[in-house]
C-alpha cells in the first residue's frame, strides 16, 4: 500500500462539494453531525487509541477521529479523494497523527503496520458491498481489533444482532468473536448521495477467540458445522448435519447416535439452524 505524505497547499483549496461519489466503490458520504458523534461515543475513542478507518471519503469522520484519538490509519481506494484528504489533513499527516494509505482494505496486512491484537479499533463508514468480507477479515485475523464500530445497511445490522430472535450465519459469525450491539438507525437522508436504504451504526465489543479457547472448541470444525447447519434453511438441523462427523471417524460408525445425544442435550432435535444460539453451536461441536 502506498503511504501518502503531506504536501504544502498552493493556496487553492479543493472544494469537496463537487467531488462525485463513485457507485462502483460504494461511496455514500455521511453528513450528519449527530451520527458522527454517535460513532465516536460508541467507539469510546480516547487519546491513547489507534484507529483504523476504512474509506475515509471526504474526511468527515476522519476529522472527528483526529480530534479524539492518538493516531488514525486511514485507507482509501479512490485516488481523487486521497489527493483531497492529503491536502485537508496536511498538518496531521506531517505530525504523523494521520497515516493516509492508498489501497484495498481487503489486502491490508495488520502486521505491516505493527497492529497487534487488542491494540487498535476499527471505526468506519464502510462500503456496504464488502461488509461481510470486512467482518470476516478482521474478526478472524490473527491480530484482531479490540472493538469495531461500523456503519452498515440497517437490514444487515438487524441480522447481525438477530432482532427477530432468528440467528443466521452472519449473526453467529459475529457473535462467535465479539458482542454486537445496535447503536442507532441512520436515515438515508443523512448521506450524500442518499442511498436507497436506511443505515445503522453497530458496535462489536470484546473481540477475541475466547469462545473457542475457553471451551476447547476447534474453530475450523465449528465453522464446518455452522455452514452445514444453515445449508438448507427450511430443513431441520438434524437433516442438515447428517454429513458432519464430530468425532472424525471416517467410517461414520456411531455418528448418528452421537448427534442424537447432542441434539437432545440442547433440545434441538426438531429445530432449525436459525433457532440455535451461539452456545448451542459450541455445545454441538465441543
Amino acid at each position: 500500500m502506498k503511504i501518502y505524505r503531506s504536501k504544502k497547499s498552493l493556496g487553492l483549496r479543493s472544494d469537496y462539494r463537487f467531488v462525485r461519489a463513485k457507485k462502483a466503490l460504494g461511496q455514500n458520504f455521511l453528513k450528519s453531525i449527530p451520527a458522527l458523534n454517535a460513532i465516536i461515543k460508541a467507539g469510546e475513542v480516547g487519546s491513547e487509541d489507534t484507529i483504523l478507518e476504512i474509506g475515509p471519503g471526504k474526511g468527515a469522520l476522519t476529522a472527528k477521529l483526529l480530534e479524539n484519538a492518538g493516531k488514525v490509519i486511514a485507507i482509501e481506494k479512490d485516488r481523487e479523494l486521497l489527493n483531497l484528504l492529503q491536502e485537508k489533513f496536511a498538518i496531521q499527516i506531517e505530525n504523523k497523527k494521520l497515516i493516509l494509505l492508498e489501497g484495498d482494505i481487503l489486502e491490508f496486512l495488520t502486521n505491516v503496520h505493527d497492529l497487534n491484537s487488542g491494540t487498535y479499533k476499527i471505526i468506519a463508514n464502510i462500503p456496504y458491498n464488502i461488509t461481510g468480507a470486512i467482518l470476516k477479515k478482521f474478526l478472524t485475523d490473527k491480530k484482531q481489533p479490540e472493538l469495531m464500530v461500523l456503519m452498515v445497511q440497517n437490514e444487515v445490522a438487524q441480522r447481525i444482532v438477530a432482532r427477530d430472535s432468528k440467528e443466521s450465519i452472519l449473526s453467529i459469525s459475529v457473535k462467535a468473536y465479539g458482542e454486537p450491539k445496535m447503536v442507532m438507525k441512520v436515515p438515508a437522508r443523512y448521506f450524500s448521495p442518499a442511498p436507497k436504504v436506511d443505515s445503522a451504526i453497530i458496535s462489536i465489543k470484546n473481540i477475541s477467540r475466547q469462545n473457542f479457547t475457553k471451551n476447547g472448541t476447534n474453530e475450523e470444525k465449528f465453522w464446518e458445522l455452522v455452514k452445514l447447519g444453515f445449508s438448507h434453511k427450511r430443513k431441520k438441523l438434524s437433516g442438515n448435519l447428517k454429513a458432519f462427523n464430530p468425532g472424525g471417524n471416517a467410517s461414520g460408525v456411531g455418528v448418528k447416535t452421537e448427534w442424537e445425544k447432542r441434539l437432545i442435550e440442547i433440545s434441538a432435535k426438531n429445530k432449525r439452524a436459525e433457532d440455535l444460539s451461539l452456545s448451542d453451536w459450541i455445545t454441538l461441536v465441543s
